[in-house]
């Protein structure tokens, strides 16, 4: 008789530590950030996190270029707020709380009825389809107005029924703490799904399709499951939407918010998991903030797109990672003064060139109020010489001491990579 072989397995420190500290954000971030305008924020920081989680379930994991993610969120935030309408006239009897699951489940229904045909493809030909896609749904939400309600949407009141344990959902922070919870256990549940056997076989559908094919595994299907989660996924966002604001309008399921969903993943890292939580948070200080303080974000926006996309394709995650490795061989204390002399440089270029964007954005648009604006504490005339001489100086000249700043990181950086490799290389000797 054989004895029972008994293995000890460690747990992941490391693991519970991150999923403790994202709990423990998640809890504390309204309690710090006390204003109205702060806690409607970390509202929608929260909404696009699971958004952008789950567009990254066909794109980073997938390899599956969506232009038309918008639908499932859309379409989730529609029906949760039909539901929402009933549940206030006495039609539907489920708690607010739930209201978000309408919309994971709508989400779903749709994924399921629409996916089957857009995974038949892969590639450009999915990409084109979804974007196909998406554009009929928009052109049926001004065509349909019984069910999206025309240019004015649907609106609803979230404080129906009588408060539980005195959570009645009108005050922002409880309308948050709700948020959160779906938050963090969406998140989990996306985490989780990248463990699991089919999420492996996603990975190697990205990667390698004529394998999985040669191995018996049918790529399509593979597609077709992971693209009904995230259609899910995507509602359950579209749902808790509609509760955060109470009122949905055809924008919803817009090419806009489908090619936001698609520029802040990548921004955040496709590739790594926290990736599109890092772009969630930047998509949502863009809409807000940023689109406040200048017209001109978009072309902002756009210029970050294209330089990410030339020098970091794996966004800012990937910048992170990179020097954490840097940072685990004790070799970021080498960098700091070429980061410091980056920056440095980047700031005097970025305020030259903005300078110049804010004067000819204020010379088209804004000319009729006068020759003058504030940019950064400085006062601008955009019909004197002088400051457009001076943008244009800065900017070359940040331009000029940016190059430079940026080969010699450039040799640091790859004199750092050559010492991390021999290290490497002899603790594999040992």
């Amino acid at each position: 008789m054989s004895t029972p072989a008994f293995h000890f397995k460690p747990h992941n420190v490391g693991r519970w530590i991150v999923w403790g500290l994202f709990a423990f954000v998640l809890l504390a971030a309204p309690l710090l950030f006390t204003s109205g305008l702060s806690r409607t924020m970390l509202s929608q920081m929260g909404i696009a996190i699971i958004a952008c989680l789950s567009y990254n379930m066909l794109l980073g994991q997938g390899g599956m270029l969506s232009f038309g993610h918008a639908v499932y969120t859309g379409l989730g935030s529609y029906l949760a707020i039909h539901a929402l309408n009933r549940v206030a006239g006495g039609g539907l009897a489920i708690p607010v709380s739930l209201i978000p699951l309408v919309g994971a489940l709508a989400g779903m229904f749709f994924a399921v009825l629409l996916g089957f045909v857009t995974t038949k493809k892969a590639g450009t030909p999915f990409a084109m389809i979804t974007l196909g896609l998406a554009e009929l749904v928009f052109a049926m939400s001004l065509m349909v107005p019984e069910f999206f309600g025309g240019e004015a949407g649907i609106n609803a009141n979230r404080v129906v029924g009588k408060p539980l344990l005195g959570i009645s959902f009108g005050p922002q922070i409880q309308v948050y703490y709700l948020i959160a919870l779906y938050t963090f256990a969406a998140t989990a549940l996306m985490f989780a799904f990248t463990r699991t056997p089919l999420g492996r076989m996603l990975n190697a559908v990205r990667d390698n399709p004529e394998r999985v094919e040669f191995i018996g595994y049918s790529t399509q299907r593979v597609r077709y499951i992971a693209f009904i989660l995230a259609g899910f996924f995507a509602g359950l966002a579209g749902g808790l939407y509609a509760v955060n604001f109470e009122i949905v309008t055809a924008e919803v399921v817009g090419a806009q918010r489908s090619g936001a969903y698609l520029l802040f993943t990548f921004l955040g890292g496709a590739t790594f998991f926290f990736g599109p939580i890092i772009g969630a948070v930047l998509m949502v200080l863009a809409f807000v903030l940023l689109s406040e303080f200048t017209k001109a974000w978009l072309l902002y926006l756009g210029l970050v797109f294209l330089f990410m996309v030339m020098y970091a394709p794996g966004g800012i995650a990937s910048l992170v990672m990179m020097n954490l490795r840097v940072a685990a061989f004790g070799k970021l204390k080498k960098l700091w003064t070429a980061y410091l002399a980056l920056g440095g440089t980047a700031l005097v270029l970025l305020f030259g060139a903005a300078a110049i964007v804010e004067m000819v954005y204020h010379l088209q648009l804004d000319a009729a109020i006068g020759s003058t604006l504030r940019f950064l504490g400085a006062t601008l005339d955009v019909k004197g010489f002088d400051s457009w001489f001076g943008a244009v100086f800065v900017a070359l000249t940040g331009l000029g001491l940016f190059e430079v700043a940026r080969r010699e990181f450039r040799r640091q950086w790859g004199g750092v990579q050559e010492e991390i490799e021999h290290e490497i290389k002899r603790r594999e000797a040992l």
